[in-house]
């Protein structure tokens, strides 16, 4: 008996992959098809998945060439399957000719011809509308946004706003591959064009953006603060839920595969009650830098704060009850670092940001039966550990990680767009205006507003 293999996402199933299914299996006798996690997927950085892997498989198994289906979920698995499994050849379509040629040590690759102009993509550029996104602010994060946005399918950054045109000349040069219109002048012009706005403007101008645009029935993805009293936030997501669009924090950490996979854990009971939660974010910026020389609107914790503080909102909850600031200023009275302290009644929790002091930049969360460490930088997640009293116990993590995380949070954002992610669980409206709560105190003892 010969024996095939072949893997795939099989996402909206079309007939490019039943004509692949069954060449596949015409090259042997027996059949095995591995269908692709939408966790393993996100780790490689496909980022647009829309059927669940149940419709998936279901739709590999209603061809009848599959005689054995197998789901893929981690890196090196084509070669345990290959060994486990007895296999003689392994297939995949043509577009991927050369990428698996390694594992002819293991038993022969074939790669087959796809049929020519069908493909997953193009069914989604077809059945869902491309949505036309514009950005607010060309600083540094939205060059970083631009290159990211290329992985999203369905979805093309379109034009970009700014008031300051010196910023825009100065974007244009770095990402002058991209064909993009510029307004400097008139936002409700630059509204008008697009179907959903990035803000990543200054702090004290998102409110005023992102209103704006959910009153013009755009969708907002917002950098954090989105606003700096809770009665704002609350205002924005009432917005957003009354014109029918999506409004969404760009707190990029909380859609991250690794930090979900986090909080499975430590929501899962194995290192008992959580008592302590400690998060810290910093960077040493430049002097001149408008995070460290704005002395109004500059500071570690309008810029931080929102980083460190959503580990804590999502573990421990905002039924705090009580918050405390200490901050180390500079001579324009900006913070140089500040440690936020919050205390709730069974736990306590330390959220520490800095613009000119550097410490490591770790997550640690404490329970009774042992606790969880993600080491720097943890926003990333890239790996983290459970650790017991029995210091020689200790389960590691690895969770695989592409790009710089912001294509998680575009994803994230395209799937409510699209309905396909309605619960928002990630990152909820409630967390979010909670962050905006401890902001809000921050700002008032600080006389900002």
């Amino acid at each position: 008996m010969t024996k095939v293999i072949t893997y795939g996402t099989y996402d909206l199933f079309h007939e490019g992959h039943y004509r692949l299914l069954e060449r596949a299996k015409a090259l042997g006798d027996y059949l095995i098809v591995g269908v692709t996690t939408e966790h393993f997927d996100e780790a490689r950085g496909k980022i647009n998945v829309v059927d669940p892997i149940m419709k998936r498989i279901e739709n590999v198994k209603n061809t009848g060439f599959a005689d054995m289906i197998v789901v893929e979920d981690h890196e090196g698995q084509k070669i345990e399957d290959i060994q486990k499994y007895g296999v003689d050849i392994f297939t995949v379509g043509s577009d991927w000719v050369g990428t698996f040629d390694y594992l002819n040590s293991f038993c022969k690759v074939v790669y087959l011809d796809r049929t020519p102009n069908i493909s997953s993509t193009k069914i989604r550029k077809d059945n869902y509308q491309v949505i036309r996104l514009g950005m607010v602010g060309t600083g540094r994060i939205a060059k970083r946004f631009v290159a990211e946005a290329r992985y999203a399918s369905a979805m093309e950054v379109v034009s970009a706003y700014n008031p300051f045109e010196e910023s825009v000349e100065e974007f244009k040069k770095d990402c002058h591959d991209f064909l993009l219109s510029y307004e400097t002048k008139d936002y409700e012009k630059f509204l008008a064009g697009i179907d959903a706005v990035y803000i990543a403007s200054t702090h004290e101008t998102h409110y005023d953006y992102a209103k704006r645009a959910l009153l013009a029935g755009k969708h907002v993805l917002c950098e954090k603060p989105l606003a700096f009293t809770k009665a704002e936030s609350e205002e924005l997501y009432a917005l957003a839920k009354s014109h029918h669009v999506v409004l969404m924090e760009g707190i990029k950490a909380a859609y991250c595969p690794g930090f979900q996979q986090l909080l499975n854990v430590v929501q899962s009971g194995k290192i008992g009650e959580i008592r302590d939660v400690e998060a810290c974010f910093t960077r040493i910026a430049a002097e001149d830098s408008r995070e460290r020389s704005d002395a109004k609107y500059g500071g570690a914790f309008l810029e931080f704060g929102g980083n460190a503080l959503m580990p804590i909102i999502k573990i421990l909850g905002a039924d705090y009850e009580s918050v405390s600031f200490d901050s180390i200023d500079n001579a324009l009275g900006t913070d140089d670092y500040t440690k936020v302290q919050i205390r709730y009644k069974n736990a306590m929790a330390t959220a520490k940001t800095g613009m000119a002091v550097k410490s490591e930049g770790q997550l640690v969360v404490a329970g009774t039966k042992g606790y969880v460490i993600a080491q720097s930088p943890w926003w990333l997640t890239q790996k983290f550990d459970v650790r017991y009293e029995d210091e020689t116990k200790i389960d590691h993590y690895e969770p695989h990680f592409i790009g710089d995380g912001l294509r998680y949070e575009i994803n994230e954002f395209l799937g409510k767009i699209r309905g396909n992610s309605t619960s928002g669980y990630k990152l909820t409206a409630g967390e979010s205006i909670a962050i905006t709560a401890i902001t809000e105190e921050f700002v008032r003892r600080r006389g900002i507003i």
